[in-house]
């Protein structure tokens, strides 16, 4: 990989942007994540910009950095990284624009649907307990209309999940919001179209765990 594009740090940043399509960093996060120098990562950074493979965006005096789903080798580079395949989208030429906004947000979700795991990653819940549904949200993915930033639903203690809140709030640097639910009563919340619920199916979010399909529009 290192010999095909060139750079370790180029291959890090590319493994890590193509594996949290839905995520933004900004550099000093990405040097963390990636261990590598901070002159290389913004070396790097300003390359892939250039490519269009990245999207930058300030936000609170930061600058932070997200892959471009709209780049057009961008489905074969994830494919490639992560093993998975990117939801084709939907062209735009054959919309009216009556329909344009819909077919956007339809991809858009399809998307999170199929997110790999994000790497601020999932054994911090391995024996968190029996979790149907995990997504991270809000603060995670830059949607400050979310009501949570983490979402735990299935038969887990409160004592464990504030655990592992708290390591994932030491791994992001910074406080964390989360809920937890029981399965009955996402499925009951589901069915009368709860405005929590609502709100989290919502807001952009990256899934770690769905072993019911809970996160996914009916």
């Amino acid at each position: 990989m290192e010999q095909l594009f060139g750079s370790k740090t180029r291959v890090k940043l590319l493994k890590l942007f193509m594996s949290n399509p839905n995520r933004s960093f900004y550099v000093r996060e990405i040097t963390r994540k990636i261990e590598e120098q901070i002159n290389s990562v913004r070396r790097e950074l300003a390359n892939l910009l250039s490519l269009g493979v990245i999207t930058s965006d300030s936000t609170d005096n930061k600058l932070y950095y997200e892959v471009n789903q709209k780049w057009e080798h961008y489905a074969a580079l994830r494919e490639l990284f992560t093993g998975k395949r990117a939801k084709p989208t939907a062209s735009k030429a054959t919309l009216d624009k009556k329909n344009e906004k819909i077919a956007s947000e339809v991809e858009v979700v399809a998307e999170e649907e199929k997110t790999a795991k994000p790497s601020v990653d999932a054994k911090v819940w391995d024996k968190v307990g029996n979790i149907a549904g995990l997504v991270y949200s809000g603060v995670l993915t830059r949607d400050d209309k979310s009501p949570v930033d983490v979402m735990i639903v299935g038969d887990v203690p409160i004592s464990r999940a504030e655990g592992a809140v708290a390591e994932l709030e030491k791994q992001e640097g910074k406080e964390l919001r989360y809920a937890v639910m029981e399965l009955d009563e996402w499925k009951y919340r589901r069915t009368v179209n709860d405005k929590f619920w609502l709100q989290v199916m919502a807001a952009k979010k990256q899934i770690v765990v769905d072993t019911q399909d809970l996160f996914v529009e009916k």
